[in-house]
């Protein structure tokens, strides 16, 4: 079974790279809970490891990962140097957005909004999103790209 992660409030960036890179990761401020007693709880009864940069929060929670960076490229590199693989799928497989599952889509299907340039979309089940590999990626993989693999 993939790793699944529950993010804390100070971490709303990091969950946006951990679902580009095909994690199941579920945000607290989406999540609507703050207390450190229902995160911890939430962790344990979702089989998610925890990421927080909160020590105190880290102790009570069983099998947490605490971060003490505040930039991205720093977080990344903490959950490498924990065993995490940081790296793109060959697609989007997770909406940044959500969470929700990718599914590619038909050609006649493409929003107007898309490039012309794009060959391959991809839509969220859930909240219906357009992906496409533009610059976003090509920037995400450039961050990831100064992470050992």
């Amino acid at each position: 079974m993939a790793q699944r992660f529950l993010l804390d409030v100070m971490l709303g960036k990091l969950v946006t790279y951990l679902r580009m890179c095909g994690y199941d990761t579920l945000y607290a401020q989406e999540e609507m809970i703050e207390a450190d007693d229902v995160i911890s709880e939430r962790a344990a009864s979702t089989g998610r490891t925890l990421v927080t940069r909160d020590r105190r929060l880290a102790r009570q929670t069983d099998n947490a990962i605490l971060l003490t960076s505040r930039e991205i490229e720093n977080q990344l590199a903490e959950l490498h140097d924990h065993g995490i693989s940081i790296e793109l799928p060959t697609h989007p497989e997770r909406c940044s957005v959500c969470n929700g599952r990718i599914n590619t889509i038909d050609t006649e299907q493409r929003p107007e909004h898309a490039p012309d340039t794009v060959s391959h979309i991809w839509q969220c089940r859930e909240c219906d999103q357009y992906f496409w590999k533009g610059t976003h990626w090509e920037r995400v993989q450039e961050i990831i790209s100064t992470i050992a693999v």
